[in-house]
């Protein structure tokens, strides 16, 4: 692969996005279903690629656009802590107890009934590879870039298809979570379940404030957020600062998988992103502990995350191999529809159970990230509680600090094809069923001795 190559392709990437942007702004339909520019930039990429209709597209621009994701998501899950105030583990508990519990009942319960389906049904019938009991979890909870990050463990246990499969399955989650999420909404306001109470929850306003463009204005604007002392300078560019320490954590991942390589060869099949999480949050409490947290910005980290999604998204999608998903279409529509009727029944039985107050604002928040992504599920929530009344964000937001670094792509979505390997799907379904009881009985019997 020549370096002309790369620079052509990722040119070609830009291009994409750039016509995905106006594309965006131009069609009514596309903001109506919530696709984000990157999947519309992905599936353009896809139809000038060597299987679609028109086929402008080199094979070896597709080679480079398959190999950009496993390094983009490393990036994107080392600035999650990054740039965070970290709150004390009591009071993290307190406040995303029970949105927690409903969180992990539906990922071990995607896990659960994918399962069952495979070995009851599609194993039997089809002959499908076991690792397809992991699609719906890191294909709706994980998303595009899990999805894409995957890839490499896929390929390295004997499931070639599994990148392709849980692109197209983060891609069935994406316009489901908008289409049956509108849907249950409407259901709601007909059935009167949303919250009437006319007040406006503080906890609303978080994540609302707007960055500034520009070093300074970011500066400027974290100052007056409290996140950076008033008699702080910053002498060096903030971007290239915040560049420097996601790097920082990437380069540790990369050391502990090396560390971990050392105990057990098995964890070559491990990816490296999960484990750049881990180096982000050594990272920032280094930070902490040296009383200079401000150098890391939660904005900076955003926009560098959100820049290299865009990307690793464009390029995994774009470099879907078609006849794969041909060869599973049918398993694969099994899957995805157990997996959604999995979802809502979530929504619709657990969520009142659980819940003492804005169940269904909680309900459907979940849905939305459990089946699309975090931002689909703040769109739903939005369209639920478009005042704010709820304490919803809050919980929501903080139990993404106790959820993410486990299911939805955290490390035990990573573990799973290899604990599949090694125990068998079978062993693996019972642990899931285990889990999923255990946090059910949590939510429905100990949580409410906690206030939130």
């Amino acid at each position: 692969m020549q370096v002309f190559d790369v620079l052509v392709s990722f040119s070609v990437l830009s291009f994409l996005l750039l016509i995905a942007l106006v594309l965006r702004r131009r069609v009514p339909l596309l903001r109506q279903l919530g696709l984000p520019e990157a999947l519309i930039a992905g599936l353009l990429g896809l139809a000038v690629g060597p299987y679609g209709p028109v086929q402008l597209v080199p094979d070896t621009m597709i080679e480079v656009w398959a190999q950009a994701p496993a390094a983009l998501i490393a990036l994107v899950f080392a600035t999650l802590f990054l740039g965070q105030r970290l709150p004390s583990p009591q009071q993290l508990w307190q406040r995303a107890a029970h949105q927690t519990a409903f969180s992990m009942v539906i990922g071990f319960g995607q896990y659960l009934v994918a399962g069952v389906v495979v070995l009851a049904l599609l194993r039997p019938l089809l002959g499908s590879h076991p690792l397809m009991a992991t699609l719906v979890e890191v294909g709706f909870e994980g998303g595009h870039g899990t999805a894409a990050g995957m890839g490499r463990t896929f390929q390295e246990l004997g499931f070639p298809a599994g990148r392709t499969l849980a692109l197209a399955m983060a891609t069935v989650g994406v316009i489901a979570s908008v289409l049956l999420g509108t849907a249950l909404v409407l259901l709601g306001q007909a059935r009167t379940w949303l919250l009437r109470q006319r007040h406006r929850s503080p906890a609303a306003l978080v994540g609302s404030r707007k960055g500034s463009f520009g070093a300074q204005g970011r500066l400027a604007a974290e100052r007056a957020a409290g996140l950076i002392p008033a008699d702080q300078s910053i002498s060096f560019d903030v971007l290239t600062l915040n560049l420097s320490l996601a790097g920082v954590a990437v380069g540790l991942g990369v050391l502990i998988k090396q560390g971990l390589l050392q105990i057990a060869p098995l964890f070559d099949a491990l990816p490296v992103f999960p484990l750049a999480m881990v180096g982000g949050l050594l990272v920032q409490l280094v930070l902490q502990k040296l009383d200079q947290p401000f150098l890391a910005s939660a904005t900076d980290q955003a926009s560098i995350a959100s820049l290299s999604t865009d990307v690793l998204i464009t390029a995994a999608m774009a470099s879907l191999n078609l006849p794969l998903l041909a060869d599973n279409l049918l398993p694969f529509t099994i899957l995805a529809v157990v997996g959604l009727v999995w979802n809502v029944l979530m929504v619709l039985v657990l969520a009142p159970r659980l819940f003492s107050d804005a169940w269904f604002e909680r309900g459907i928040a979940d849905f939305g990230q459990a089946t699309g992504s975090t931002a689909n599920g703040l769109l739903l929530l939005r369209m639920a509680d478009p005042m704010g009344r709820s304490h919803v964000m809050e919980a929501f937001s903080f139990k993404q600090l106790l959820f993410e670094p486990f299911l939805g792509g955290g490390l035990i979505t990573v573990f799973a094809p290899l604990a599949i390997t090694s125990l068998g799907l079978g062993r693996w379904t019972a642990l899931c069923l285990v889990l999923t009881l255990v946090w059910l009985v949590v939510g429905l019997r100990l949580l409410p001795r906690i206030q939130e």
